[in-house]
């Protein structure tokens, strides 16, 4: 497991372009490194990311907008093989929303907000925000948000699973790590093959994603991986939802 942490708590964690390069370089090895299962993503001094640094871009940052190439935040277009937990204090807002969409699951503290921030600049949603959330929460819903850039409660966003898991104020981390190096506790060809058949179905038709479904299925059995896994169960392992 490793821990990222956006480190500009003076500016509440918003994501200037060099900030957005380290996060996506970051994320790069993450995903290259063999020894590392799970990566949690957080931010410094209990704020998660205040999105895009507004202040950077008025003072003339080249944000290097582009239809190709990393997202503005820096990891939001990248597709890794492996899963990565948002740990969620203060605010997750603007871009810094975004951010935690990208996050396979995302654990809030109780007094966290999230909210579209940037409606009230004029800035767009660049990082795929009106991609994943309608997908996660559902079209009206996340209408709601994208167009009112209302403030929205921990405890509103586990409800319309904005947000899977809530932890106390300032344990966001711990409770993410936690998950985390349970994650990482399971045969991870087996887990892979099925996150990889979730996140790749959404542009296929059922037929289609059933034959990736048994692709990466099969490909996981064929490690021998599931053939081990039966055999420790036969050999009383895992009974009675032990893991």
């Amino acid at each position: 497991m490793v821990t990222i942490t956006i480190d500009r708590p003076n500016v509440r964690n918003a994501v200037d372009p060099a900030t957005a390069a380290a996060l996506a370089e970051a994320f790069e090895r993450f995903d290259e490194n063999d020894d590392l299962a799970v990566a949690v993503l957080t931010g410094a001094d209990r704020t998660f990311c205040a999105g895009f640094d507004l202040k950077a871009l008025a003072a003339g940052a080249n944000y290097g907008l582009r239809e190709e190439g990393r997202g503005p935040m820096g990891p939001t277009r990248m597709t890794l093989s492996k899963p990565v937990i948002g740990a969620i204090e203060g605010y997750a807002v603007a871009g810094g929303l975004e951010l935690a969409l990208w996050c396979d699951l995302r654990v809030a503290a109780r007094d966290a907000t999230l909210g579209v921030f940037n409606r009230r600049f004029g800035v767009p949603l660049l990082d795929l925000g009106t991609i994943r959330m309608p997908r996660l929460i559902g079209q009206g819903r996340a209408l709601d948000l994208i167009l009112t850039g209302r403030a929205v409660s921990a405890d509103e966003a586990l409800r319309i699973g904005l947000v899977e898991r809530l932890a106390e104020p300032g344990g966001a981390l711990a409770e993410s790590k936690k998950l985390a190096r349970e994650i990482a506790s399971f045969p991870q060809g087996a887990m892979r093959a099925d996150r990889r058949s979730v996140l790749g179905q959404w542009s296929l038709s059922l037929e289609e994603a059933m034959r990736e479904e048994w692709r990466g299925g099969t490909e996981a059995t064929a490690s021998g991986e599931a053939l081990a896994g039966a055999q420790r169960f036969a050999g009383g392992a895992g009974r009675h939802g032990k893991v």
